[in-house]
Parts: C-alpha cells; sequence; structure tokens
C-alpha cells in the first residue's frame, strides 16, 4: 500500500509540477492570449507558427480533465482558453467541422475535415462538458458526431474513411497517412473515433452511439487485429485489405487499454469477454518484441527492422497499457513492464530542467534535439499517464 501511495505521488507530482506547469508558463502567451504552435528544443517560441486542431483539442481535454483532480482556477482558465481558441480559430461556421490547421490570427492553413482531427475535437468537447456541466459543449460534440456519422462512415463496409474537403464533398488535399499514399481508411483514425465515442457516450448515453462504439469494437476484432501476430494493423483499402506491413508498438499498447475501456463504458460484457484474449495477447506481444533492456519502448517494426528510437508517447502509454494488462490478467510480467517504462521515464525522457518530456531519445539513450511543442506535441499522452495512473493506484 505505501508502495501505491509513493507511486501515486510520483504521477501527480510529474502531471502538476512538470508537465501542466510547462504548458501553463511557457506554451500559453497571456499576452498574446494564444498558445504558441511551435517551441524548439532551444525552449526558443515561434509566435508565428500555425496552430493544429489536435493540439488545441488535447489542450482542453488535459486541463479539463487536470481540474478534475486538482480544480484550480488556473487549470480551468488554461481549458478555457483552449476552448475558445478552438470555437473562435477553428470552427468552420459554414460548413460545420473544424479546419486542420490555422494561424495564430485564425486565417486557415489547411481548411480540410481530418476526420482524426474532428474525433479529438469530440473528445475534447466531451471531457469539458463532463467536468463543467458545460451544456453547449455536449450540444457541439453531438453535433460533431452526427457530421462525422453522415460524412465520414462508410455504409458498404463499414468504419470511417480518413479526410474530406472543407465542404465534405470531395477528397482532401492532404491525409494522415504514409508520404506518398493515400490510405483510404487507418487504425489510427478508427482507435481516436472509439476513443472520442466513448468519452461522448459518457455524457449522453445515446443507442446510437452506443451501437457505433460495439461496431468500432467489432472492426477492431475482425480487421484491425491481426490474429497471427497479435499487432493492428495499421492501413487499409475501402474493403479492409490491408495496404501496410509496419507495427507500431505505441499504437498498441495503447489501443489495448482504450479498446477495453470502450467497452467498459458501454458495459457489454459480452465484448469485454471477447475483447480481453486478444488484448492481453497484443500486451504480451508488445512486450516480448519491443522492449529495450532500459525499459524503454521501441517505435515501430517492419520486416524484420525494428526502430529503436524511444519516442514520448508509447512510453506513455506503455505505463498505462501494460498496468491495465496487470489489472486484467494478474500476470506480474505486465507491472513489472509499466514499472520498467516509468523508470525509464524519469531517467531518459523527461525534461528536469525546462519541464514536459524531450520527443525522442535515441537507441544510444541520447536526448535528440527535436522540438518540445508541435501541432503533434501536446500534453495528452503524457498528462493523461499521469491521471490515469493516479486513478488507478487509488484504486489498488
Amino acid at each position: 500500500m505505501r508502495n501505491s501511495r509513493n507511486l501515486r505521488k510520483q504521477f501527480s507530482d510529474e502531471l502538476t509540477d512538470n508537465i501542466l506547469n510547462y504548458w501553463v508558463t511557457r506554451v500559453y502567451d497571456p499576452r498574446r492570449k494564444m498558445f504558441y504552435g511551435q517551441i524548439g528544443h532551444d525552449e526558443q517560441a515561434d509566435p508565428e507558427a500555425p496552430l493544429g486542431c489536435v493540439m488545441v483539442s488535447r489542450i482542453i481535454w488535459t486541463f479539463a480533465a487536470a481540474w478534475h483532480h486538482f480544480p484550480t482556477v488556473l487549470y480551468r482558465n488554461m481549458a478555457d482558453e483552449a476552448w475558445r481558441i478552438l470555437e473562435s480559430h477553428f470552427h468552420d461556421k459554414q460548413h460545420g467541422g473544424y479546419f486542420w490547421e490555422v494561424k495564430p490570427d485564425g486565417t486557415p492553413v489547411d481548411d480540410s475535415k481530418q476526420f482524426y482531427a474532428q474525433s479529438f475535437v469530440i473528445y475534447a468537447l466531451a471531457e469539458y462538458a463532463r467536468v463543467f456541466d458545460h451544456s453547449a459543449s455536449r450540444e457541439k460534440a453531438l453535433e460533431l458526431f452526427r457530421l462525422l456519422e453522415k460524412h465520414a462512415f462508410d455504409p458498404v463496409n463499414g468504419g470511417y474513411f480518413e479526410a474530406a474537403s472543407r465542404d465534405w464533398q470531395g477528397p482532401a488535399r492532404d491525409y494522415i497517412t504514409p508520404v506518398g499514399e493515400r490510405m483510404k481508411k487507418s487504425m489510427n483514425t478508427h482507435l481516436h473515433v472509439l476513443e472520442a465515442y466513448t468519452n461522448l457516450y459518457r455524457i449522453a448515453p445515446r443507442e446510437e452511439i452506443g451501437q457505433r462504439i460495439a461496431l468500432l469494437l467489432e472492426i477492431f476484432m475482425r480487421h484491425i487485429i491481426n490474429p497471427e501476430n497479435h499487432h493492428f494493423h495499421m492501413f487499409f483499402d475501402t474493403d479492409w485489405s490491408v495496404q501496410y506491413t509496419a507495427i507500431s508498438y505505441g499504437h498498441d499498447i495503447e489501443g489495448t487499454w482504450l479498446l477495453h475501456e470502450a467497452a467498459v463504458v458501454l458495459g457489454d460484457h459480452a465484448l469485454m469477454e471477447k475483447l480481453l484474449p486478444m488484448i492481453t495477447a497484443m500486451a504480451a506481444a508488445v512486450g516480448r518484441e519491443a522492449i529495450d533492456p532500459s525499459g524503454g519502448l521501441y517505435n515501430e517494426a517492419d520486416k524484420g527492422h525494428i526502430d529503436k528510437d524511444f519516442h514520448w508517447w508509447p512510453q506513455a502509454e506503455a505505463v498505462v497499457g501494460f498496468w491495465n494488462a496487470w489489472q486484467l490478467t494478474g500476470e506480474k510480467q505486465f507491472r513489472k513492464w509499466s514499472e520498467e517504462a516509468w523508470k525509464f521515464i524519469r531517467k531518459y525522457q523527461r525534461d528536469g530542467q525546462h519541464g514536459d518530456w524531450h520527443w525522442l531519445i535515441t537507441p544510444d539513450l541520447k536526448v535528440k534535439p527535436m522540438d518540445k511543442v508541435s501541432p503533434w506535441k501536446c500534453p495528452y499522452h503524457n498528462g493523461r499517464m499521469c491521471m490515469e495512473m493516479m486513478h488507478r493506484l487509488s484504486e489498488s
């Protein structure tokens, strides 16, 4: 019990003192009432850098969720500011939905409707509505759910496409897929649509949302989880034929606990029973193949080659995913992998000098100079890890 209390305090301190404090003091500019869209490894902020919809949505989610644990005015203000920016700068008042990227003055840089980004908006608005009892956010999240169902859902083969033009009628200019390719469907978009719908179901447990969550879980079990190697397939054609061979260890271990969470929130015990052997086999496969002797989690693998870089977000997901697998099975190896990942983070990944975490640690355990803040580098993975572990350790 004492060890659990000590471990919980480590996660609590990491969240408040190292992660959120960095985003409050270095990423938010009170003079401009704006978050910086980019801060380099040298801690120099670019006030002209574009802002990403995913980043701003994740800031909303993180500070709203943090307020639930630590109801301070500061965290509420940060969530409010990010919410204001999302609605004033990203919301497409003509066609609905949210732009992918904008300049700090709100001018769209990329006005496409990336369904991955729309999912994070739903995720954020649902959390804001849940924590602050904000009815307008709830209605906005439901409206975006309806837009995704109208424009992103594939009525023939099931699942969701990747993106559309601003008016939802044509293809987007760019897709979040491998360079040079326009994959029709992806594991990543489906994972975060599921994550978003799960959070939406918490505040609006409507039948149509629950049905989509159940369908998404069936799609993961039928099409996305590879039963031969216990990893996610990553990209697909419209008919779910696999188009890509690489393995993403971070997505695999993240997916194990997000899929389980979705089934729990849905309250579908039959789905839970079907999922359990699949997600525990996935967690075991990641542990066998991707844990470095240092405790860190490798990035990717493809055709026998392993990318042994340590990106910040797979480390965070390893802590939660392996801990969740231990809670489900009682197998001590899962807990050990989780604890070793946390030790790796504390020793190598976190930036104890300036705050937050380094983007990438090289295989020889050196910091690679990369952005501290970018459209993809946000407080969501590591902040959520801290809050998940605080909650789980409170139960132990």
